[in-house]
Formats: C-alpha cells, structure tokens, sequence
C-alpha cells in the first residue's frame, strides 16, 4: 500500500467542522481496549470478538449484541465506570490543539459514539478544549454508520451537512459522514486504509490542516494534502 500512495493539495471551502474524538483529538486506544477486556471477562464474553466490533461504535448497540440478555441501559453504566477510571496512556493526537486554537469556537464541534460523560472526561484529561455542546452516544437514537449523529451536528452547529467536514478514523464513523453528505476527512492513524473506503480524503493526522478564516458568514477554508491511490 505504502508504495501505491501519492499525495495531492486539497482546498476545501466550508462552514463547520464535526470532529470525532477517539483517534482524531485523541488516542485512548489502550483505555478502550483494556475497559472492554475487563467487561467481557466479567460477562463471559471473548474479549477478541468484543474489541472486533467496538471501535466506532456505540457502547450501548455494542452491548446489545454481545449481551442481548442483559439490560444494556445497566451495562453502559458498568462500561462507563470501567472507561472513566482508566485514562492510562490517553495522549492528545498531533496537531489537534493548533487545529482548534485555528479555528471559531462557533464552528466546530465533536460528534463522538462515547457518551457525553465519557467525552467530557476524556477531553479534559486530554487538555483539549470542550465545546459547551457536542453530539455524544446519549443525545441520537441511532449511532455510526448511521447518519444521525453527524446530522446532529451540523444542525447544533446551524449549517447544512454539506456545509461541513467530518473528521473521522473508523469505517463506522467514514460511512456516518458520508451517508449524512458531509464531506469526509478519514486519518489513517488507528484504522488501515482499505476500510476508510467511504471518507473523500486521507491524511495520516490533523497536523497538515491549516485553516483560513474567511471574513462575515462566509466560513472557512482548509488546505492540506491528501494520500491519494
């Protein structure tokens, strides 16, 4: 793969911006799987098949597949305890703070699958700034692929879906942005490339994006350069 990949400027002309937050602000992969390791060991679940189908997703339609017999609305508050208490390793992803620092707090946001709890910790341990509101696993019905929570989105930000980028790592969260017509930024950071089919670009993390701030109304342009085939 590492050889077919060319690279190619990229202009894009935008209103706001949707963030994910797992594997796009920050890195909690070493969290994530060892709270859901644990979680299956104490339900009697394979942890492998777990960690196979959680990235990206949900906790809640998680825990209904792998524990259809148990109350999922009790199991996220047990998954959501284990995930909060454990923020060992967590590390903020490069070039987030700039990126943000780059642009109005009125036109960005994060559409995360965590839930709003989970979110808020995490972030605040991470050092990164935390928007007064934001899209979390508790405030759609139906969570990634699904379109919802980036409709959400944009709509907590007042812009149409097309209007916005969506920053995304997982093949879930690609098909989510893509699905609800924004237009989609997949980082190669956490997940290969061929399951990123969906997102429109690639980058290998947000330390390329550089933001120009248009005057009034108009938006924002972002410049970066994209891996292309």
């Amino acid at each position: 793969m590492a050889s077919s990949v060319v690279s190619s400027p990229v202009q894009i002309r935008c209103k706001g911006v949707l963030f994910d937050m797992d594997g796009i602000l920050i890195s909690s992969m070493g969290s994530v799987d060892r709270s859901w390791t644990k979680w299956s060991e104490l339900r009697g679940v394979d942890p492998a098949y777990t960690l196979s189908i959680t990235h990206g997703c949900r906790a809640i339609e998680t825990l209904a597949k792998l524990r259809p017999d148990l109350d999922s609305e009790e199991e996220l508050k047990v998954i959501e305890e284990i995930e909060i208490a454990d923020n060992e390793g967590l590390e903020v992803l490069p070039g987030v703070l700039t990126l943000l620092a780059a642009l109005p707090p009125d036109r960005w946001t994060v559409v995360t699958s965590a839930t709003d709890k989970l979110a808020r910790v995490r972030m605040a341990a991470g050092g990164i700034p935390v928007p007064q509101r934001l899209v979390t696993a508790d405030r759609v019905t139906r969570g990634k692929p699904h379109p919802e929570p980036f409709l959400a989105g944009a709509a907590l930000l007042g812009f149409a879906p097309e209007d916005c980028v969506v920053f995304e790592d997982s093949a879930s969260g690609t098909q989510a942005g893509r699905a609800a017509g924004c237009t989609v930024v997949a980082t190669t950071f956490s997940h290969p490339v061929e399951a990123l089919d969906a997102a429109h670009y690639l980058v290998t993390d947000v330390s390329g994006i550089e933001v120009k701030v248009l005057p009034g109304v108009e938006g924002l342009v972002l410049n970066f350069t994209t891996q292309t085939r």
